[in-house]
């Protein structure tokens, strides 16, 4: 491997980032920063406590390098351990070897093999996650994500929307991508920041979509809201777009919903029907949906999410379990 430059730094004549600028920069979250800097170390040179967090020109190489590192398999603890060693004395740096990726029986086996474009991107080649049976789009954006490259994954999810649509492009594309990601981290306990960097390019572009499309005229709207304490609604927001496309107005209602806006709402917009997302049990609240105002003309009951497995649901209260099923279920209630 040939010897990689990493600039010193140099305040006179670069400027230094924020964590918000170097996350755009690297192709990342702003909360993946924060998690290297915290777990292993990989942050700001010249934090100071109680001032925001600036990133030097030779703070961006080292993220760079552990970027790489983590391209070729390396787990963050070794990437980033990698990444540090970097000896940063004059206007060059003395690199270690890129550690190797470990397999599942504790051998080093050879490093995948890497291209580098003209733009001087890394991507990988093969596979990196484990994706048994998954589309050649599903494999192309697992590749993206565990490289951590934003706008691939971005351009990888419009291409598949486009595509097949809304339901195959989350349920052939995204899913088996995030359950492998889930996977890794059950098995190792990394792969977190791959999972956020897919879920922030999902949000805007199925998000997109949704709002590229013209529902129908003077059609009641469906609510989709997360329960309260509930932040995650990342399939609220592909449900939306996926009734958008059958023409279904949606209002969004985002995460950790409070009972008195869900019930404001309601009155509100006299809703068709109305989609409440629980991931955890522990918010699954059967007394808030008992507690939903009446409304004339009435509305539709939901809910949906892992967190209302086994729950005893109220009378007129519907299940939804997958995408495609929700979609269907939702257009043949209100679709009349």
């Amino acid at each position: 491997m040939s010897v990689s430059a990493v600039p010193a730094p140099n305040a006179a004549t670069e400027a230094w980032l924020s964590v918000a600028a170097a996350a755009r920069r690297l192709g990342v979250a702003p909360a993946t920063l924060r998690t290297w800097d915290r777990r292993y170390g990989i942050g700001p040179t010249a934090h100071t406590p109680g001032r925001h967090r600036r990133y030097s020109p030779a703070d961006l190489a080292r993220l760079e390098l552990m970027q790489r590192a983590l391209v070729r398999g390396a787990s963050p603890a070794d990437a980033a351990a990698y990444a540090l060693s970097a000896r940063t004395v004059g206007p060059a740096a003395v690199v270690p070897p890129v550690p190797a990726r470990v397999t599942e029986d504790g051998g080093a086996s050879p490093v995948e093999l890497l291209e580098e474009g003209n733009d001087g991107r890394v991507r990988v080649g093969g596979r990196v996650l484990r994706l048994p049976g998954a589309s050649r789009a599903a494999r192309g954006l697992g590749r993206a994500a565990l490289a951590l490259d934003a706008s691939a994954v971005h351009r990888l999810l419009e291409e598949s929307i486009a595509a097949s649509g809304v339901e195959s492009a989350w349920d052939d594309v995204v899913r088996p991508v995030l359950a492998a990601v889930g996977e890794r981290w059950a098995h190792s306990g990394v792969g977190v920041e791959i999972e956020h960097l897919v879920s922030e390019c999902v949000r805007p572009a199925f998000g997109a979509r949704a709002a590229a499309l013209r529902p129908v005229a003077d059609a009641r709207p469906v609510l989709l809201g997360a329960m309260p304490d509930e932040q995650h609604m990342l399939p609220l927001v592909v449900l939306a777009a996926a009734l958008a496309e059958r023409g279904i107005p949606c209002r969004a209602l985002g995460a950790d919903l409070p009972v008195t806006a869900l019930v404001a709402a309601i009155r509100r917009t006299a809703p068709v029907a109305v989609v409440l997302w629980a991931q955890l049990p522990q918010v699954a609240d059967v007394g808030l949906l008992e507690a939903l105002p009446r409304t004339r003309p009435r509305f539709r009951r939901y809910v949906a999410g892992p967190g209302w497995d086994g729950v005893a649901l109220p009378e007129r209260t519907g299940r939804l379990l997958s995408l495609r099923a929700a979609t269907a279920t939702i257009s043949d209630a209100v679709l009349v």
